[in-house]
């Protein structure tokens, strides 16, 4: 049975340090692939769009089968460097009985002509996780090819969501979300469904007491051009893994961490207990995201002299730019109004003072900012992260 509590005291010296950015691409990993030991067995399953490799490997040698995927979203990395976390956990003795009961296929980067772009589309600016019916990619076509190979009895869909997310309506980001996909338009509660739920509420209660009240359930519309969906209204339970935000960890590492934890819990989980569905229950105690928080709030700004009585709050939102081959963030004006239903990851407040920037007379909705002045006090939007 996974000892959490020592997984964690033990993460450090299991952590891939080589993929510490939020850009990972094949160039990234594939030395990291060459260096696995050889229980693993490793494949090229074909090639991108833009004629990429796109890597598989298995592990294990369990009768049960676990497919996992990650970045199918070019730019959702955090998965994928958890993922290696994980292997190199699969050399530690603690690792049997979890390799004993489960075999894994893995595909590490299935978009790498996303991650190259560091976007979420592929190289034909198609979204993959809305090709599961019409397989018009390479990369669709290649993951279809890898179920239906591999015929697994479980599905963990692996990618990455905004800083907007909280649990529920708290005042904590969603750190980690989870969804079991629906199988119908009706939202259905099948025993398919109720087995992905069995999972991540066991995942849940492994991750609390080191994330309280921050894990978040995903809204369960249905799409079966989404490839979650497809999979789960094909019989085989499938979760959706989301790495969200951790405070003040706009690298994603404190999420890395946890989302390696969530993983481990689940394959042990299904590694040594028969999977039923019927432990379902407790999944509907995690809250449904709410979309709460935005990256920075300055509140009760002055913005235009010439209306000195009328005060607002400014909601910004940091965007992802690639700059030879470091994500950095670029701060942008969201929103300006009211926004006391709403969250910063960073709060200032002006004090109703004259908030300003050097560059516009009046700061609108749009502008790319990096700092604002209140007054005369020039004032960083990135705290003490030291993101750029």
């Amino acid at each position: 049975m996974l000892d959490a509590p020592y997984f964690i005291s033990q993460y450090n010296s299991l952590k891939a340090t080589t993929l510490g950015n939020r850009y990972i691409t094949n160039a990234h990993i594939e030395p990291l692939l060459n260096s696995l030991s050889k229980q693993f067995s490793q494949t090229i399953l074909g090639v991108s769009e833009a004629g990429l490799p796109i890597h598989g490997l298995q592990i294990g040698r369990g009768s049960k089968r676990i497919l996992i995927w990650s970045q199918m979203h070019g730019n959702e990395s955090t998965t994928t460097k958890a993922l290696f976390d994980l292997f190199s956990y699969f050399e530690l003795p603690d690792s049997k009985t979890l390799l004993e009961g489960c075999t894994l296929f893995i595909i590490p980067i299935l978009n790498p002509d996303g991650a190259e772009a560091y976007t979420r589309l592929n190289g034909n600016q198609i979204d993959l996780n809305r090709d599961a019916k019409a397989l018009t990619q390479s990369e669709s076509k290649i993951l279809r090819t890898a179920y239906e190979d591999f015929k697994p009895h479980f599905c963990f869909n692996m990618h990455g969501q905004r800083t907007i997310f909280s649990a529920g309506n708290t005042h904590n980001s969603a750190v980690l979300s989870f969804l079991s996909p629906s199988e119908n338009e009706e939202r259905s509660l099948t025993v398919t469904r109720q087995k992905s739920m069995e999972i991540i509420q066991v995942m849940n209660q492994a991750l609390q007491p080191y994330l309280p009240n921050q894990i978040g359930r995903y809204d369960d519309g249905f799409n079966d051009s989404c490839v979650g969906d497809y999979f789960q209204s094909h019989g085989t339970p499938t979760i959706l893994f989301e790495a969200g935000h951790f405070p003040e960890d706009y690298k994603r590492e404190e999420t890395r961490k946890y989302m390696a934890l969530a993983l481990i819990s689940a394959l042990d989980y299904v590694a040594t207990n028969p999977v039923s569905g019927d432990a379902y229950k407790p999944y509907f105690d995690i809250p449904e995201n709410g979309k709460l928080f935005y990256d920075v709030i300055v509140r009760n700004a002055l913005l235009n002299p010439l209306t000195p009585k009328v005060f607002s709050d400014i909601g910004i939102q940091f965007t992802e730019v690639l700059v030879s081959g470091v994500v950095r963030f670029q701060p942008k004006v969201a929103f300006i109004g009211d926004l006391n239903d709403k969250l910063g990851h960073l709060e200032l407040d002006a004090n109703f003072k004259q908030v300003s920037h050097p560059d516009f007379e009046v700061l609108s909705e749009d502008y790319e900012i990096d700092f604002i002045t209140i007054e005369l006090t020039k004032i960083s939007l990135f705290g003490n992260n030291n993101l750029i």
